[in-house]
Order: C-alpha cells, then structure tokens, then sequence
C-alpha cells in the first residue's frame, strides 16, 4: 500500500463562496480540505473512506474572490483503520503568480467496510 499520496485540486474562488468582505468562507475551505483528504485517503487504501475527525485548522491568510485556491493533501500516518492526511490550502493571484499558504490542517479517515463499520485498512494478506 501506497502511504505517501499527494492529492493535488485546484479551484478559482468565485463571489458565491465567499462572505461579505470578499474572502472564501471558513466551510467552503473546510469542505475542499475533505474532499481531497478523502480521496488521498481512498487512494492509499483503495477503500471507501469517511471523515473520523478534524484536527486542529489553522487559518493563516484570506483567500480572496478570484484568486486559485489549490488543495494539497498528503498521507502522512496510516493505522489499522484510520489514515491521517495533512491538509494545505494555498491561494494563488491568478495573474501576479503571487502564492501564499492559507490554511492547514490534518483531517483522520476511517476506512469503512460493506457493512458501514470501520474495517482494517490493509488487507490480511497484506499485514
């Protein structure tokens, strides 16, 4: 099994997203920092995978409307039915190239069986 992914998504902030000073709200950015910790998680251990818990988030810099907002995911902690992945937001100014790391945070997945319960994350024939 594969326990250094990197999950990559890149996205542009549009006015919809974001609060009445013009940044991305706080639960946009929480929701991209899911998605893409979830299928990092999924391709470490080609299993459906749920959120177990969100460690701490820190929000570093604003992210503003029409700016890139570029989600890193990287595994980094794999145990018997939970992956740990760290999370990066970076905001970009799509014309200057200026870039800026926004928020982090580390997100726990729990692989999840056929019968909606953790399972272990390798199988026995891998331990």
């Amino acid at each position: 099994m594969e326990e250094h992914i990197v999950e990559r998504r890149t996205e542009i902030v549009f006015p919809h997203e974001t609060n009445h000073y013009g940044t991305l709200f706080g639960g946009k950015a929480l929701a991209l920092m899911d998605v893409v910790a979830s299928i990092a998680a999924m391709r470490a251990c080609r299993k459906p995978v749920v959120t177990a818990s969100i460690d701490r988030i820190d929000f570093k810099q604003p992210i503003h409307v029409g700016e890139f907002v570029e989600v890193v995911a990287t595994v980094v902690n794999v145990g018997r039915t939970s992956i740990a992945v760290e999370v990066e937001l970076w905001a970009e100014h799509p014309l200057t190239r200026e870039r800026r790391l926004s928020t982090v945070g580390k997100l726990v997945m729990v692989a999840i069986g056929p019968d909606g319960r953790p399972t272990p994350v390798r199988d026995e024939a891998e331990v």
